[in-house]
Protein backbone atom coordinates (compact mmCIF):
# COMPACT_ATOMS: atom_id res chain seq x y z
CA UNK A 1 0.00 0.00 0.00
CA UNK A 2 1.31 3.46 -1.00
CA UNK A 3 1.13 6.24 1.59
CA UNK A 4 1.15 9.76 0.25
CA UNK A 5 1.83 12.89 1.90
CA UNK A 6 -1.22 15.11 3.16
CA UNK A 7 -0.70 18.39 1.26
CA UNK A 8 2.52 19.69 2.26
CA UNK A 9 2.43 18.46 6.06
CA UNK A 10 4.52 15.86 6.76
CA UNK A 11 1.57 13.63 8.07
CA UNK A 12 1.58 9.97 5.25
CA UNK A 13 -1.81 8.45 5.17
CA UNK A 14 -2.97 5.27 2.92
CA UNK A 15 -3.67 5.59 -0.87
CA UNK A 16 -7.05 3.72 -0.13
CA UNK A 17 -8.65 4.77 3.43
CA UNK A 18 -11.85 2.72 4.99
CA UNK A 19 -15.03 5.01 6.19
CA UNK A 20 -17.85 4.70 8.03
CA UNK A 21 -20.32 6.78 6.69
CA UNK A 22 -23.66 4.94 6.27
CA UNK A 23 -22.48 1.47 6.88
CA UNK A 24 -21.35 1.31 10.73
CA UNK A 25 -24.71 1.20 12.64
CA UNK A 26 -27.56 0.83 9.88
CA UNK A 27 -25.76 -1.90 8.26
CA UNK A 28 -22.70 -2.83 10.18
CA UNK A 29 -22.52 -4.41 13.69
CA UNK A 30 -19.51 -4.18 15.77
CA UNK A 31 -18.34 -7.80 14.79
CA UNK A 32 -19.24 -6.83 11.05
CA UNK A 33 -17.14 -3.80 11.64
CA UNK A 34 -14.25 -5.42 13.29
CA UNK A 35 -13.58 -7.71 10.76
CA UNK A 36 -14.17 -4.81 7.84
CA UNK A 37 -11.14 -2.80 9.74
CA UNK A 38 -8.82 -5.85 10.53
CA UNK A 39 -9.55 -6.68 6.16
CA UNK A 40 -8.43 -3.26 5.51
CA UNK A 41 -5.49 -3.00 8.15
CA UNK A 42 -4.15 -6.61 6.47
CA UNK A 43 -4.09 -5.38 3.06
CA UNK A 44 -1.91 -1.91 4.48
CA UNK A 45 -4.62 0.81 5.03
CA UNK A 46 -3.97 2.82 7.92
CA UNK A 47 -6.04 5.72 7.80
CA UNK A 48 -10.35 5.29 9.20
CA UNK A 49 -12.60 8.30 8.66
CA UNK A 50 -15.38 9.25 11.07
CA UNK A 51 -17.22 11.93 11.95
CA UNK A 52 -19.77 13.14 14.84
CA UNK A 53 -22.77 12.95 12.57
CA UNK A 54 -22.15 9.35 11.32
CA UNK A 55 -25.41 7.29 12.73
CA UNK A 56 -25.84 10.34 15.56
CA UNK A 57 -22.30 9.74 17.12
CA UNK A 58 -22.99 5.29 17.43
CA UNK A 59 -20.37 5.40 14.04
CA UNK A 60 -17.65 7.03 16.18
CA UNK A 61 -18.89 4.42 19.26
CA UNK A 62 -18.37 1.05 17.21
CA UNK A 63 -15.15 2.25 15.76
CA UNK A 64 -13.59 3.33 19.22
CA UNK A 65 -14.93 -0.52 20.96
CA UNK A 66 -13.41 -2.17 17.54
CA UNK A 67 -9.90 0.08 17.63
CA UNK A 68 -9.98 -1.57 21.70
CA UNK A 69 -10.62 -4.78 20.56
CA UNK A 70 -8.35 -5.06 17.92
CA UNK A 71 -5.07 -3.33 19.77
CA UNK A 72 -3.72 -1.83 17.16
CA UNK A 73 -0.64 0.26 18.23
CA UNK A 74 -2.11 4.03 18.55
CA UNK A 75 0.61 5.60 16.49
CA UNK A 76 0.50 3.05 13.59
CA UNK A 77 -2.97 4.38 12.55
CA UNK A 78 -4.59 7.62 11.96
CA UNK A 79 -8.01 8.77 12.89
CA UNK A 80 -10.17 11.32 12.04
CA UNK A 81 -13.53 12.76 12.76
CA UNK A 82 -15.50 16.18 11.78
CA UNK A 83 -17.79 18.94 13.64
CA UNK A 84 -20.76 20.95 12.11
CA UNK A 85 -24.27 18.87 12.48
CA UNK A 86 -24.56 18.28 16.21
CA UNK A 87 -25.85 15.60 18.04
CA UNK A 88 -28.60 17.70 20.31
CA UNK A 89 -31.20 20.45 19.80
CA UNK A 90 -29.85 23.82 21.11
CA UNK A 91 -28.55 27.05 19.67
CA UNK A 92 -25.22 26.31 20.10
CA UNK A 93 -25.26 22.13 19.72
CA UNK A 94 -26.22 22.32 15.97
CA UNK A 95 -25.10 23.41 12.59
CA UNK A 96 -22.83 25.44 14.33
CA UNK A 97 -18.76 26.16 14.29
CA UNK A 98 -18.90 28.54 16.79
CA UNK A 99 -16.16 28.21 19.79
CA UNK A 100 -18.24 27.38 22.75
CA UNK A 101 -19.80 24.03 20.11
CA UNK A 102 -16.41 22.94 18.77
CA UNK A 103 -14.55 22.97 22.30
CA UNK A 104 -17.40 20.39 23.73
CA UNK A 105 -17.69 18.08 20.89
CA UNK A 106 -14.04 17.08 20.55
CA UNK A 107 -14.32 16.00 24.10
CA UNK A 108 -17.47 14.29 23.10
CA UNK A 109 -16.32 12.36 20.31
CA UNK A 110 -13.10 11.44 22.10
CA UNK A 111 -14.97 9.59 24.58
CA UNK A 112 -17.09 7.79 21.97
CA UNK A 113 -13.97 6.97 20.10
CA UNK A 114 -12.04 6.21 23.34
CA UNK A 115 -8.97 7.76 22.59
CA UNK A 116 -7.05 10.73 23.85
CA UNK A 117 -6.50 12.03 20.60
CA UNK A 118 -7.59 12.07 16.66
CA UNK A 119 -5.39 12.53 13.86
CA UNK A 120 -7.24 14.97 12.00
CA UNK A 121 -10.70 16.99 13.01
CA UNK A 122 -13.12 18.58 10.03
CA UNK A 123 -15.21 21.04 9.86
CA UNK A 124 -17.82 19.00 8.04
CA UNK A 125 -19.24 22.29 6.91
CA UNK A 126 -19.05 26.23 6.57
CA UNK A 127 -20.71 28.28 9.03
CA UNK A 128 -21.71 31.40 7.70
CA UNK A 129 -23.19 32.24 11.13
CA UNK A 130 -19.21 32.48 13.12
CA UNK A 131 -16.95 34.11 12.34
CA UNK A 132 -13.51 32.88 10.82
CA UNK A 133 -11.26 34.54 13.19
CA UNK A 134 -13.53 32.80 16.16
CA UNK A 135 -13.42 29.41 13.66
CA UNK A 136 -9.80 29.52 13.53
CA UNK A 137 -8.98 30.11 17.01
CA UNK A 138 -10.98 27.39 17.98
CA UNK A 139 -9.67 24.80 15.75
CA UNK A 140 -5.98 26.18 16.29
CA UNK A 141 -6.21 25.88 20.06
CA UNK A 142 -7.89 22.00 19.90
CA UNK A 143 -4.61 21.36 17.79
CA UNK A 144 -2.49 22.98 20.83
CA UNK A 145 -4.54 21.14 23.62
CA UNK A 146 -2.94 17.60 21.94
CA UNK A 147 -6.54 16.55 21.50
CA UNK A 148 -5.74 16.66 17.62
CA UNK A 149 -3.08 16.85 15.65
CA UNK A 150 -3.99 18.58 12.22
CA UNK A 151 -7.52 20.44 10.92
CA UNK A 152 -9.15 21.24 7.82
CA UNK A 153 -12.50 21.59 6.19
CA UNK A 154 -14.89 19.53 4.27
CA UNK A 155 -16.94 20.92 1.17
CA UNK A 156 -15.94 24.41 1.72
CA UNK A 157 -15.05 26.77 -1.30
CA UNK A 158 -11.60 27.43 -2.50
CA UNK A 159 -12.68 31.26 -1.10
CA UNK A 160 -13.47 30.12 2.37
CA UNK A 161 -10.43 27.73 2.59
CA UNK A 162 -8.24 30.47 1.61
CA UNK A 163 -9.67 33.31 4.25
CA UNK A 164 -9.20 30.36 7.21
CA UNK A 165 -5.78 29.89 5.99
CA UNK A 166 -4.91 33.71 5.87
CA UNK A 167 -6.77 34.29 9.17
CA UNK A 168 -4.59 31.88 10.54
CA UNK A 169 -1.43 32.93 8.71
CA UNK A 170 -1.97 36.47 10.34
CA UNK A 171 -2.92 35.48 13.07
CA UNK A 172 0.11 32.83 14.05
CA UNK A 173 -2.21 29.97 14.47
CA UNK A 174 -2.07 26.14 13.04
CA UNK A 175 -3.04 26.35 9.47
CA UNK A 176 -5.63 24.10 7.63
CA UNK A 177 -3.60 21.18 6.23
CA UNK A 178 -6.41 19.52 4.05
CA UNK A 179 -10.13 19.53 2.63
CA UNK A 180 -12.65 16.65 2.38
CA UNK A 181 -14.31 16.88 -0.96
CA UNK A 182 -16.32 14.40 -2.84
CA UNK A 183 -15.08 13.19 -5.63
CA UNK A 184 -15.55 10.38 -8.53
CA UNK A 185 -16.09 10.21 -12.13
CA UNK A 186 -19.62 12.49 -11.89
CA UNK A 187 -18.14 14.84 -9.99
CA UNK A 188 -15.08 16.32 -11.02
CA UNK A 189 -14.79 19.95 -10.91
CA UNK A 190 -14.20 20.88 -7.38
CA UNK A 191 -11.19 18.79 -6.92
CA UNK A 192 -9.88 20.11 -10.31
CA UNK A 193 -10.68 23.50 -11.16
CA UNK A 194 -11.69 25.74 -8.07
CA UNK A 195 -9.05 23.84 -5.84
CA UNK A 196 -6.35 23.65 -8.22
CA UNK A 197 -4.57 27.01 -7.03
CA UNK A 198 -5.01 25.66 -3.24
CA UNK A 199 -2.55 22.71 -3.77
CA UNK A 200 0.69 24.55 -4.62
CA UNK A 201 -0.63 27.83 -2.96
CA UNK A 202 -1.50 27.05 0.70
CA UNK A 203 -0.03 23.00 0.08
CA UNK A 204 -4.02 21.80 0.69
CA UNK A 205 -4.19 17.79 0.92
CA UNK A 206 -7.17 16.09 -0.35
CA UNK A 207 -8.76 12.90 1.38
CA UNK A 208 -11.92 12.35 -0.69
CA UNK A 209 -14.87 10.85 -0.47
CA UNK A 210 -17.91 8.89 -2.46
CA UNK A 211 -15.27 7.39 -5.23
CA UNK A 212 -18.33 5.54 -5.93
CA UNK A 213 -20.50 8.65 -6.30
CA UNK A 214 -22.54 6.64 -2.99
CA UNK A 215 -22.88 3.56 -5.39
CA UNK A 216 -23.82 4.53 -8.73
CA UNK A 217 -20.87 4.03 -9.67
CA UNK A 218 -21.17 0.19 -9.25
CA UNK A 219 -23.94 -0.23 -11.71
CA UNK A 220 -25.84 -1.48 -9.37
CA UNK A 221 -28.54 0.97 -9.50
CA UNK A 222 -29.12 0.68 -13.34
CA UNK A 223 -32.33 -1.05 -13.17
CA UNK A 224 -33.57 1.01 -9.55
CA UNK A 225 -32.87 1.07 -6.42
CA UNK A 226 -32.41 -2.32 -4.37
CA UNK A 227 -34.27 -3.31 -1.27
CA UNK A 228 -30.84 -3.51 0.70
CA UNK A 229 -28.93 -0.79 -0.71
CA UNK A 230 -27.58 2.62 0.45
CA UNK A 231 -30.34 5.03 -1.61
CA UNK A 232 -33.42 2.61 0.34
CA UNK A 233 -31.76 3.39 3.63
CA UNK A 234 -34.01 5.44 6.29
CA UNK A 235 -32.70 8.91 6.12
CA UNK A 236 -31.15 8.75 2.77
CA UNK A 237 -34.41 9.55 0.17
CA UNK A 238 -31.46 12.61 -0.75
CA UNK A 239 -30.40 10.19 -2.91
CA UNK A 240 -32.69 9.23 -5.39
CA UNK A 241 -32.74 11.69 -7.90
CA UNK A 242 -29.22 10.93 -8.03
CA UNK A 243 -29.03 7.01 -7.99
CA UNK A 244 -32.06 7.15 -10.76
CA UNK A 245 -31.03 9.88 -13.11
CA UNK A 246 -30.77 8.62 -16.31
CA UNK A 247 -27.99 10.46 -17.57
CA UNK A 248 -25.53 9.37 -15.06
CA UNK A 249 -26.42 5.74 -15.41
CA UNK A 250 -26.12 6.03 -19.41
CA UNK A 251 -22.40 7.26 -18.24
CA UNK A 252 -22.25 4.37 -16.22
CA UNK A 253 -23.08 1.93 -18.92
CA UNK A 254 -20.53 3.50 -21.02
CA UNK A 255 -17.82 2.61 -17.86
CA UNK A 256 -19.18 -1.00 -17.49
CA UNK A 257 -18.13 -1.23 -21.50
CA UNK A 258 -14.10 -0.32 -20.29
CA UNK A 259 -14.19 -2.34 -17.04
CA UNK A 260 -15.49 -5.67 -18.84
CA UNK A 261 -12.90 -4.92 -21.24
CA UNK A 262 -9.63 -4.95 -18.63
CA UNK A 263 -11.43 -7.26 -16.24
CA UNK A 264 -12.61 -5.49 -13.43
CA UNK A 265 -15.62 -4.31 -11.81
CA UNK A 266 -17.02 -1.00 -12.24
CA UNK A 267 -16.52 -0.02 -8.42
CA UNK A 268 -12.58 -1.06 -9.01
CA UNK A 269 -12.70 1.36 -12.42
CA UNK A 270 -14.12 3.93 -10.59
CA UNK A 271 -11.70 3.75 -7.38
CA UNK A 272 -8.46 3.01 -9.73
CA UNK A 273 -9.23 6.52 -11.58
CA UNK A 274 -9.35 8.43 -8.07
CA UNK A 275 -6.30 6.92 -6.93
CA UNK A 276 -4.24 8.64 -10.04
CA UNK A 277 -4.81 12.54 -9.04
CA UNK A 278 -1.58 12.98 -7.23
CA UNK A 279 -3.76 16.19 -5.59
CA UNK A 280 -5.49 13.28 -3.79
CA UNK A 281 -3.71 11.98 -0.28
CA UNK A 282 -6.21 9.28 -0.06
CA UNK A 283 -9.50 8.15 -1.27
CA UNK A 284 -12.15 7.26 1.37
CA UNK A 285 -13.52 4.09 0.45
CA UNK A 286 -16.79 2.65 2.51
CA UNK A 287 -18.39 -0.86 2.43
CA UNK A 288 -21.01 -3.21 4.19
CA UNK A 289 -19.71 -6.31 4.01
CA UNK A 290 -15.86 -7.71 4.01
CA UNK A 291 -15.97 -9.02 0.34
CA UNK A 292 -16.94 -5.22 -0.48
CA UNK A 293 -13.33 -4.05 1.49
CA UNK A 294 -11.53 -6.84 -0.60
CA UNK A 295 -12.70 -5.89 -4.00
CA UNK A 296 -12.50 -2.13 -3.07
CA UNK A 297 -8.69 -2.89 -2.13
CA UNK A 298 -8.41 -4.61 -5.75
CA UNK A 299 -8.94 -1.39 -7.13
CA UNK A 300 -4.54 -0.36 -6.71
CA UNK A 301 -4.06 -2.96 -9.11
CA UNK A 302 -6.76 -1.89 -11.42
CA UNK A 303 -4.81 1.62 -11.47
CA UNK A 304 -1.77 -0.14 -12.47
CA UNK A 305 -3.13 -1.13 -15.80
CA UNK A 306 -4.81 2.67 -16.37
CA UNK A 307 -2.58 4.56 -19.20
CA UNK A 308 -2.79 7.60 -20.86
CA UNK A 309 -4.82 6.34 -23.75
CA UNK A 310 -7.30 4.36 -20.96
CA UNK A 311 -7.73 7.59 -18.97
CA UNK A 312 -9.07 9.49 -22.05
CA UNK A 313 -11.32 6.70 -22.64
CA UNK A 314 -12.83 6.52 -19.12
CA UNK A 315 -13.27 10.45 -19.32
CA UNK A 316 -14.66 10.40 -23.04
CA UNK A 317 -17.64 7.76 -21.30
CA UNK A 318 -18.82 10.50 -18.32
CA UNK A 319 -18.97 13.68 -20.75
Amino acid sequence: MEHRKLGTSGLKLSTLSFGSWVTFDQQLNDDAALECLQTAWDAGVTFFDNAEGYAAGESEKIMGRCFQNLGWERNTYTVSTKFYWGLTEGPNTRFTLNRKYLMSAIDASLDRLKMDFVDLIFCHRADPDTPMEEIVWAMSDIIASGRALYWGTSEWSAEQIREAWEVADKLNLRKPAMEQPEYHLLQRDRVEKEYAPLYGDLGIGLTTWSPLASGLLTGKYSKGIPQDSRGSLPGYEFLKNQLTDKTSIQKVENLKVISDEIGCSLAQLAIAWCTLNKNVSTVITGASRVEQVRENLASLEVAEQIDEELIKRIEFAVT
